[in-house]
């Protein structure tokens, strides 16, 4: 499977440093496990919506799909021993690592963080290769149409699931502050509508991790030269769903 899979589903994808020869040539199976399991990702609306702590639905389920084909949280530790003297130590988390007998793919998933994660995701990775840890890294994020049209979908949901006042809300778990209630209240539009820009610009705003914020990082060669795979969701992911 050739990542113009994903792009003919309309994943942003971009690929740095040879690093598609590298996959197709070195890591064709891992290659194939990654096309599958976001080809077959979908993201229900609600989700988008939903309250709550810790990660978010469709961060778990592609965590599971890659965790089932191999591809298991690694600590990697460098140590530097200068004439039989140890001098420096560090360790370097990655959450996705398929091991194989060519070397190993990284990956880290970037759903909804803050985005200096891009940082420390790239700058790890740029080590690592370095130093003969893993030989590819990819990052995984939401893409520039699902960025783009957060505020529709949200809004789309919104209206799907009768949701005309902060009561309405209750049943996505969602409890807005007061600052939020008030900027509402001062748009002085439709509720559904003014609720979602606020809602998606307090959860899914410019400073979080998507698809702009990683390509800025890329062009200004953070992770060189470690060959690298950006790979954005796509709007088109995003299904009805059912509030359960």
């Amino acid at each position: 499977m050739r990542l113009s899979v994903l792009t003919e589903l309309g994943f942003d994808v971009q690929a740095r440093n040879h690093v598609e020869a590298v996959l197709v040539e070195d890591f064709p199976e891992p290659l194939n496990e990654l096309c599958k399991v976001l080809a077959d990702l979908r993201v229900a609306d609600v989700e988008l919506v939903r309250g709550g702590g810790g990660e978010s639905r469709p961060t778990q389920r592609l965590r599971r799909a890659f965790n089932e084909l191999g591809w298991h949280k690694r600590n990697v530790e460098i140590n530097k021993i200068v004439d039989g003297e140890h001098r420096a130590g560090t360790t370097h988390e990655i959450d996705h690592v398929r091991q194989t007998d060519k070397g190993s793919v990284a990956l880290e998933i970037e759903w909804n963080n803050k985005d200096p994660f891009f940082d420390r995701d790239l700058e790890n990775f740029q080590r690592l290769h370095a130093e003969g840890a893993i030989s590819v890294g990819i990052v995984v994020t939401r893409g520039k149409s699902l960025q783009d049209q957060m505020v529709e979908i949200v809004h789309a949901c919104a209206v799907n699931n009768g949701v005309s006042s902060y009561a309405d809300l209750e049943k996505f778990g969602v409890i807005p502050t007061a600052r939020q209630r008030q900027m509402v209240e001062d748009a002085g539009g439709e509720f559904a509508e003014d609720w979602a820009r606020k809602f998606v610009s307090d959860k899914f705003g410019a400073a979080t991790t998507h698809w702009d914020k990683l390509k800025s990082r890329i062009e200004r060669g953070v992770g060189n030269p470690c060959p690298l795979l950006l790979i954005g969701i796509p709007s088109t992911a995003v299904t009805k769903g059912v509030i359960e």
